[in-house]
């Protein structure tokens, strides 16, 4: 097989993801010598998202061979959700304000904008880039980046449906998508590290965040516990518990919509993302998690269940970094490039908002996160400041899946009007 990588057997795969998680962790936790300055440039979480990338790049492992980032998103971020909003304080979250939404529709009005934009420009010097006639036409390819940008999985497919791009062609898409968003992640984790010099020059109001944090980390220590066997157990039900009811949910939740709404089942409609089984299940998983806060479960954070989290949240980047090729950024220049100065709009766009209403960073890199990377790398994101904050990522997200398509046809028409 062409491109066979050395290792195909998932658990080996998985084997050296984890020893790739403990060097990371291991390094990291030095509180002097190199590791601590490099720690200080480079946050632990981009290098547990690059160091599988490099694996992939030199061949080492590769994602088309391999089940686990599936496995991870299926069932280990619905578990992390739960852990991590078991000690959630709903009403703590709602007073972060209207920043958060803000920031989220910023970016979605950057990438509308920004496809158009970054084809006007590309004209400029490579009309041949944005060119194409018929169903060959650059633009309809890009819509499908458009859904993928904006909502997740489901909007890219039904882009693909409503504008019948070649399929021939969308390979070539599928690659400008994976390659520019996984850019943006690793530059958006990058300034996590730098994240209080960020929030300094945008002269953000950072103290609901804090608050937040402080809240969620005196209740952890007022009920914090040396764990028993017994905890951890509890912990594992309640977490896979709900991922099995999430996914129970979201089987027959898609399939009644699809079976009974012609609008939910034909992929080409912008209501088809509500058939997506990922989408009901993350928000099945969350919903729960919430309910949970409610009850004693909470309590199961003094025995570290949104530490449990973590470990599912880093597990899932290390499979998420999987997908990233860094030697296929040089593969098509001139569509890469075209996603890259889309991005840059994007992120343009969110600057100059957050330093207008001067939002924290952490809104400006979970409201990106929740356009470009959905469900699966926004709670990501948004853990990475604190796991409190992933709920925020989450509910984010959720919105993009219901606007993805609908802000994906607006960009697409705007794209088919600018293109040469």
């Amino acid at each position: 097989m062409e491109n066979q990588p050395i290792f195909t057997n998932d658990t080996i795969v998985f084997g050296l993801l984890m020893i790739a998680l403990g060097f990371v962790f291991y390094t990291s936790s030095k509180e002097s010598g190199f590791w601590n300055k490099f720690y200080k440039i480079v946050p632990a979480l981009l290098m547990a998202y690059l160091i599988p990338a490099i694996f992939n790049s030199s061949g080492l492992i590769s994602d088309e061979h391999s089940n686990l980032y599936f496995v991870a998103s299926r069932y280990l971020l619905p578990a992390s959700l739960v852990l991590m909003t078991l000690s959630i304080d709903l009403k703590s979250i709602f007073n972060l304000g209207p920043k958060a939404l803000i920031m989220f529709f910023t970016g979605t009005i950057g990438i509308i904008i920004g496809g158009p934009i970054a084809i006007l420009l590309i004209s400029v010097f490579s009309p041949e880039t944005v060119g194409g006639a018929g169903f060959d036409a650059t633009w309809r390819g890009l819509a499908t980046l458009a859904g993928s940008w904006i909502g997740g999985g489901a909007n890219q497919a039904a882009m693909l449906e409503i504008y019948e791009y070649n399929p021939k062609l969308y390979g070539g898409m599928v690659l400008v998508d994976i390659v520019v968003a996984n850019i943006l992640m690793a530059g958006l984790l990058m300034g996590i590290g730098k994240s209080e010099k960020i929030d300094k020059w945008l002269k953000a109001d950072t103290s609901a965040i804090e608050r937040l944090k402080e809240k969620v980390s005196e209740f952890a220590d007022s009920v914090s516990r040396v764990p028993s066997l017994t905890d951890y157990m509890i912990i594992a039900a309640l977490a896979f518990g709900v991922v099995g009811f999430a996914h129970f949910g979201a089987d027959n939740i898609s399939s009644f919509l699809k079976s009974n709404f012609e609008a939910v089942s034909d992929k080409s409609s912008p209501m088809s993302s509500f058939g997506s089984q990922f989408f009901w299940m993350i928000t099945i998983a969350t919903a729960l998690g919430i309910a949970l806060s409610f009850t004693k479960a909470k309590n199961y954070e003094g025995a570290g269940a949104s530490k449990i989290g973590s470990v599912f949240i880093y597990i899932l980047v290390a499979t998420i970094g999987m997908k990233m090729d860094l030697s296929k950024v040089v593969d098509n220049p001139g569509l890469i490039l075209i996603g890259i100065v889309w991005m840059l709009v994007h992120i343009i766009l969110l600057i100059v908002v957050a330093k207008l209403i001067r939002a924290p960073y952490f809104f400006l890199a979970v409201g990106s996160q929740a356009n470009v990377g959905g469900a699966a790398s926004a709670p990501v994101v948004a853990a990475a400041f604190h796991p409190s904050l992933a709920t925020v990522g989450v509910l984010l997200a959720v919105f993009g899946y219901v606007v993805g398509t609908y802000g994906a046809i607006l960009t697409a028409e705007l794209m088919r009007i600018v293109s040469p």
